[in-house]
């Protein structure tokens, strides 16, 4: 790495440290977890929100249901590659644009719970619908503008965000996940500003009638400049989609290329700031990122429904296919993933209701675990059905057999693991809530610029802040058989979270002291420590949701079979942490990307079709392929 490079990386991780939300009320129930403390009363007994909140949620989520059954086909989506117009104008009606939008502004004001339940609701039927609803809402204009607008920008915006549709534009050709990259400007001009720059993977952006835009404000006198969030009109002139993209999954989604040139944008519509764009991003998708995992759930859900049929109807060897060990395993796996998804999710947006606790952790665990679980669940789903499970929906209708869209679901889910943040930034971010207790105590010990004095004063500080913790982690409730007993059968489950959260502590503090700053580069150490907190986290939501059902036959059932599953993938990751090819692998990739081992691509045809691997700002322009909903 070249001192530039070093610098540059270090000054997008300022950025991104720098909008972070450094106090909260209440403790986060993930991050407490990493630390080693299962902090249970903070989400026993479960929370549940105004029973009044309940029945509106249910009462739309039934005329959802039936809007959905009767309204939507979704082989025309899948066949069409665009939802319907006339969808499009029901779900308008129905009020689901507007579902997070409080009544004051003519939304429906529905709980988070009952937004995510939505939003599975409507995941099932086709992923875009999930795509579409979220996108408006979770990140597009309404989230940004209720956090962080003025009253005036409210009224403004907020009533018309329940008949019109947003998209959100921070992603761009070159910058993905490093937003110090961002080349879009936002130049002062007079009252105005004026808007450059290219926006890659816009969803809604072909259909929008509003964007939220993130551009770099230059600094000048009587400006701050910096990143800087903008309600734009899709109408302005300057504005232009270039492209409709066209992926493996979600093929209803209208996703494209958008390209700003003088777009001038009135003052009154800057949202916060100037400076404050990546903060009021970061902060929206806090919450926001639990629209995935919803759509996560209900897809899980239609997996176990379609496995569970099919293996009770499909017969082997004399014998229902799911009575078979390994399909019976592949099955258990769904219903018990299916269930511990839901209860992360259904938790974690009881806490957002609640509006007690910082759920940033939560919700990116959330995110993390669902759309890695889902994957798996869909691809054991295409297994189970075999060759059925590989044909396509409407070669299986052709037939004259059901149409069951497996291979679809497959294609549908995979996105889920790349955006609103990759699972690997999601490592990378939850790595770095697990580890700040420990960077922050280190502070100049692990500073390359500070100085000896410094680095003996920070060293005091530490061992100060590491006496008092490391004792808590020796013993505690999870070695008491006696321990959580008010959970029955599930207390084991518990003992072994807050036992497996103290040994989690302690292999963080010993990879810090071994690697001390250079641990933030060991990132698959990292990705194992958060995927551990995942599934801790996972194990208690399908508790403490257990604990609570009194309605449904069999949630301790399932909550255990879950708990179990759980425990191996847990255990099986701290055997990883220090058993691994890591060492091996690092020094492996430096001669692949050295060009060592290019003989062994010898024998195969790339049929890629020629040109650069990311377009330049100055490419084609491309047409307006703006679509307009009538």
């Amino acid at each position: 790495m070249t001192v530039s490079e070093e610098v540059n990386e270090r000054q997008a991780r300022q950025v991104a440290e720098e909008a972070r939300e450094a106090q909260w009320h209440q403790p986060s129930f993930g991050k407490e977890l990493f630390l080693g403390r299962l902090r249970l009363d903070l989400v026993h007994p479960h929370p549940r929100g105004p029973a009044e909140k309940v029945q509106h949620g249910e009462a739309f989520l039934a005329r959802l249901r039936e809007f959905c059954e009767t309204q939507i086909d979704a082989t025309v989506i899948e066949r069409e590659a665009q939802i319907p117009d006339a969808v499009i104008r029901g779900l308008k009606e129905l009020g689901a644009f507007g579902m997070k939008i409080g009544t004051e502004y003519d939304g429906l004001g529905l709980s988070q719970v009952y937004y995510n339940k939505a939003l599975a609701l409507v995941g099932s039927v086709h992923p875009s619908l999930g795509a579409l609803l979220s996108a408006h809402q979770s990140i597009g204009v309404p989230q940004p503008v209720a956090m962080f607008g003025t009253e005036e920008q409210k009224r403004a915006w907020l009533p018309r965000c329940t008949r019109e549709i947003s998209a959100f534009l921070l992603t761009e050709p070159d910058v993905g996940s490093d937003p110090a990259r961002l080349h879009a400007t936002a130049t002062p001009d007079g009252d105005d500003y004026v808007l450059n720059g290219v926006k890659l993977w816009t969803t809604n952006g072909v259909i929008a009638d509003l964007l939220v835009v993130m551009a770099q404000v230059p600094p000048s006198e009587g400006h701050r400049g910096g990143i800087t969030a903008f309600v734009v009109e899709a109408a302005t002139p300057g504005i232009v989609v270039a492209n409709r993209n066209r992926f493996m999954g979600l093929r209803g989604i209208e996703n494209g290329l958008t390209r700003l040139t003088d777009v001038r944008v009135p003052a009154a519509n800057r949202i916060g700031r100037e400076g404050e764009g990546l903060r009021i991003a970061l902060s929206t998708l806090n919450v926001g990122r639990l629209s995935l995992p919803a759509v996560c759930t209900g897809t899980a859900k239609w997996c176990l429904k379609i496995a569970r049929e099919w293996s009770k109807e499909r017969v082997q060897w004399g014998r229902p296919v799911g009575e078979h060990d390994a399909v019976a395993g592949k099955l258990a796996f769904i219903a018990a993933t299916a269930y511990g998804i839901e209860a992360m999710v259904e938790l974690a947006g009881e806490l957002a209701d609640a509006g007690r606790t910082d759920i940033r952790i939560e919700a990116a665990l959330a995110k993390l675990y669902g759309s890695e679980m889902a994957w798996l669940i869909a691809d054991e789903l295409v297994q189970i059905r075999g060759g059925r499970g590989f044909e396509t929906a409407e070669s299986l209708a052709a037939r004259g057999e059901r149409g069951v869209p497996a291979e679809q679901v497959l294609r549908d889910m995979r996105i889920n693991r790349i955006f609103e943040g990759s699972t690997e930034i999601m490592h990378l971010m939850l790595a770095r809530e697990a580890v700040d207790a420990h960077l922050s105590v280190a502070g100049d010990i692990i500073d390359p610029d500070a100085d000896l004095r410094r680095k003996a004063k920070a060293a005091a500080q530490a061992g100060k802040f590491y006496a008092r913790w490391l004792p808590t982690l020796v013993t505690g409730k999870g070695q008491l058989r006696t321990s959580y007993s008010e959970f029955g059968t599930l207390a084991e489950h518990l003992r072994y979270v807050e036992r497996a959260s103290r040994k989690l502590a302690r292999s963080t503090f010993y990879a810090m002291s071994r690697w001390q700053g250079g641990l933030e580069h060991r990132q698959r150490f990292l990705g194992r420590i958060v995927d551990i907190g995942a599934e801790l986290f996972a194990i208690t939501a399908a508790c403490v949701r257990a604990q609570s059902d009194e309605t449904n036959d069999g949630a301790r059932d399932l909550a255990d079979a879950f708990s179990r599953q759980a425990r191996v993938r847990a255990d099986q990751l701290f055997a990883q942490l220090w058993d691994n090819s890591d060492d091996s692998d690092r020094s492996l990739v430096k001669g692949v990307l050295a060009g060592r081992y290019t003989w062994l691509e010898h024998g195969i045809v790339d049929p890629s079709i020629d040109g650069p691997w990311i377009a330049q700002e100055g490419g084609a322009v491309g047409e307006d392929v703006h679509r307009h909903i009538r």
